[in-house]
């Protein structure tokens, strides 16, 4: 599995059907509110942007193992919107307050837009990514999109889902495939699926939130763990710099869109070693992650803190299978001394993780409220294991992959490291003016730290110890 661009996925050629929902009920008034983050997502978005997909859509692309047949997708994108209110959701804006409007199970319906006039790989790709940016939006309902493509010479077929990230997130992405497999198989064997026990709606769990917001106080111990965070730097979030970086000469490139990097960091059997070795220590492979990403920035531009935010899940059992947005932000300070080893990095990043721990369920936006910060986040790390998907075998073979809209942020960073079947895998974003150069040297240097200390694991307690940057 990698995290990537549409543009990085080779979709092979073939007749092009868009699925969307239609409501044919009223849109019923919800009480129920937006979560913190929901609210100001919403409101950051300009009603009178054209393409209001750019930048901002997430999905999942895979090839089902089944023939195409029209009824059965059909089939499969009602029963998914019906069986996630999320996806039944949209927003509507009453004088200063964002609204919720619910539709029913029972007023779905599914509407087919078939597209003769592409068919080639590089033309779909072109197509769906121009498609997503003009039509999905967290203010207009759908908030989702499916798209088939159907394969004459083979006759399966390739399945896009994007959606807004309102509706959708990374774990979201993940779990998808699986539900979506499952549904169509059924609708080819004319099946019922029965409803899922931990998909309990996303507003549910936005009232759940709401009240953990309205809950905290600038006394709290998650707002604690945040002051102290940003007063290293003065109330700003941390950035991320690889070296010094190029200016753009010309204004008309300030837009470019960022560079998008996807690299194995180690193969199945590297990332087996490197597992084993942290074993050996107590340590977790998140821990290592983060250790690495510290150690190769000390190493290679001379920087002691490594200061990022991490995004985290917060999804509580009940709402595990649920399609919706389940994250918030923690803050990382890992603080390296100039002779620290990989070691030693271990145990400074599991202390560094642990600190913020208190503020896994704390809104970071109403935190930011509290503290009177206005900064947005910039710079963002985080680890996934995919391996703990259901039927992650069988999903393996289905030639699938996250996607990320491109990107056009000057000043974003993003990396996100996935411990898949495979072995492990880093995905990255960064602005244009950045050098690729010192990038994929960066990422060199977290490869070389693993590898070695993973290497370093049948040679015995000593060896782990003394193992670090190559």
């Amino acid at each position: 599995m990698e995290y990537t661009l549409l543009s990085d996925f080779e979709i092979r050629p073939g007749r092009l059907t868009f699925w969307s929902a239609t409501n044919t009920a009223e849109w019923a008034p919800d009480p129920r509110p937006l979560s913190t983050a929901h609210t100001e997502y919403c409101a950051s978005i300009d009603n009178s942007d054209s393409r209001p997909g750019r930048g901002r859509w997430i999905g999942t692309i895979f090839e089902m193992d089944a023939p195409f047949d029209h009824d059965a997708v059909h089939t499969m994108t009602r029963w998914w919107h019906a069986r996630h209110e999320g996806l039944r959701t949209t927003v509507h804006r009453a004088a200063a307050e964002w609204q919720r409007r619910t539709c029913s199970e029972t007023g779905i319906e599914v509407r087919s837009e078939g597209v003769d006039t592409v068919t080639d790989s590089e033309e779909l790709n072109d197509f769906l990514r121009d498609a997503l940016e003009l039509r999905l939006s967290p203010l207009i309902w759908p908030h989702c999109l499916i798209a088939t493509v159907e394969h004459a010479d083979s006759r399966d077929f390739t399945v896009l889902v994007a959606a807004d990230h309102s509706v959708m997130d990374a774990y979201g992405q993940l779990l998808v495939i699986s539900e979506l497999r499952r549904l169509y198989h059924a609708a080819l064997a004319e099946a019922i699926v029965p409803p899922s026990e931990t998909s309990t709606a996303s507003a549910e769990f936005a009232a759940v939130e709401r009240s953990a917001a309205a809950a905290l106080t600038p006394e709290c111990e998650a707002v604690a763990v945040w002051r102290e965070f940003l007063a290293e730097s003065g109330g700003t979030l941390p950035r991320f710099h690889p070296g010094p970086v190029t200016a753009v000469q010309d204004p008309d490139t300030a837009d470019a869109a960022q560079h998008s990097v996807s690299r194995w960091l180690l193969d199945a059997a590297e990332a087996d070693a490197f597992e084993a070795a942290l074993d050996a220590v107590g340590h977790r492979a998140t821990t290592g992650a983060f250790a690495a990403l510290a150690l190769a920035a000390r190493q290679l531009f001379h920087t002691s803190n490594f200061r990022t935010v991490m995004p985290v899940a917060t999804r509580p059992p009940q709402w595990a299978e649920s399609m919706g947005w389940f994250v918030n932000i923690l803050p990382v300070d890992i603080e390296l001394g100039d002779h620290t080893d990989f070691r030693d990095a271990l145990d400074i990043a599991r202390t560094a993780l642990k600190r913020a721990k208190p503020a896994a369920m704390a809104p970071a936006s109403r935190v930011f409220n509290l503290l009177d910060i206005e900064d947005r986040p910039r710079f963002g790390a985080s680890f996934v294991d995919t391996r703990r998907l259901p039927n992650i075998r069988t999903l393996e073979r289905l030639r699938w992959r996250a996607l990320r809209a491109d990107s056009h942020s000057a000043d974003e960073v993003y990396f996100w490291i996935n411990r898949t079947v495979q072995g492990l895998n880093i995905s990255t974003r960064f602005p244009a003016a950045y050098s690729d150069t010192a990038m994929h040297r960066y990422i060199d240097e977290i490869a070389s730290i693993l590898r070695n200390f993973g290497a370093a694991e049948a040679a015995g307690p000593r060896a782990l110890r003394t193992e670090g940057a190559a």
